[in-house]
């Protein structure tokens, strides 16, 4: 019997960005909702939405068959569970990704080989899972989509399907796409000092930076208009390794690297709130910036709930 209650259906969490706050959150995850007899798990979300890192932090040692340096295991280790003459020391879990892999093997040798670990007792973690559901004609014990949020769901009888998750995150990640570009764009017009004690933070559709205790003199309407100047050049910007990017010709630290548009032109209607928020409560100052056609809206939205009585 699972250990995770079945009136679960889904829950959601925003996608952080890094790769050490998305390890963070998978290792949650992984407590949260990860129960032993969870054997089928199915990830969905598009290139560059972070899943790999989110299946090291739940699945830590295990052996990603699609390494993000290059380095692809070969032969497919779920393919070799058979033919091993020692299948007994066989891992217990495996890891595919089927878009990858359906460049070498058939889909319907992919879906035999996931329905034969499953018979031996073995987990499997099937990335770009919906492309591989019909042909298994059984949904994941445990299915989540990555796109600006994490989506969980323990799917039932009657869903969620697949599709459903792969078109929530799917239409979601060019906001969190957008929103992490512009976040790194408003780091090159802040100081060193500002800049290292920062606390990154999310908020729909866009990104805050949290200051305790002591306000940064940042002249809020300056840095939306640098940002924006930079925007409306459309430079490059281009994975450089797993801590920089460059935008343009500006070499920038950046902790998750992958998680960008391709060039700043394609950020839509970026905002920042002309002020700092503060609460009370954890005494700190958030500036928060929101990317998209509704972020004139969203940033409103923020504010008033900010003003409401017991905040200040």
């Amino acid at each position: 019997m699972s250990l995770i209650r079945p009136s679960h259906i889904l829950s959601s969490y925003y996608a952080p960005r890094g790769h050490h706050r998305m390890y963070a959150l998978g290792a949650e995850l992984a407590q949260l909702y990860l129960a032993p007899t969870d054997k089928l798990i199915g990830i969905i979300g598009d290139a560059g939405s972070g899943k790999s890192a989110l299946i090291r932090g739940m699945f830590p040692g295990l052996d990603l068959t699609n390494d993000d340096n290059g380095v692809y295991i070969r032969p497919l280790p779920i393919l070799d569970i058979n033919d091993s003459p020692f299948s007994f020391f066989t891992p217990h879990t495996y890891h595919l990704d089927i878009r990858f892999e359906n460049g070498f093997t058939q889909m319907s040798e992919l879906a035999d080989a996931i329905a034969d670990a499953l018979h031996k007792g073995k987990r499997v973690v099937v990335e770009h899972f919906d492309l591989v559901y019909p042909l298994l004609g059984a949904n994941a014990n445990l299915l989540i989509g990555v796109g600006e949020q994490i989506l969980i769901s323990r799917p039932s009888l009657f869903g969620p399907e697949p599709d459903e998750i792969k078109q929530a995150v799917y239409q979601s990640l060019r906001y969190r796409l957008m929103a992490h570009t512009a976040e790194d764009i408003c780091e090159m017009f802040i100081n060193e000092h500002d800049l290292k004690r920062a606390v990154h933070g999310d908020v729909r559709h866009g990104f805050s930076l949290i200051y305790n205790e002591d306000k940064p003199e940042i002249d809020l309407l300056e840095l939306e208009r640098k940002v924006n100047e930079v925007i409306a050049a459309d430079l490059p910007v281009t994975y450089v390794d797993d801590s920089h990017i460059t935008i343009g010709d500006s070499l920038q630290e950046c902790d998750g690297p992958r998680v960008h548009v391709h060039r700043t032109g394609q950020i839509e209607n970026f905002r920042l709130m002309h002020h700092f928020i503060y609460d009370k409560f954890k005494r700190n100052y958030v500036l928060v910036g929101c990317v998209g056609e509704h972020s004139d809206t969203l940033l409103k939205a923020l504010d008033q709930r900010r003003q409401r009585p017991g905040w200040q």
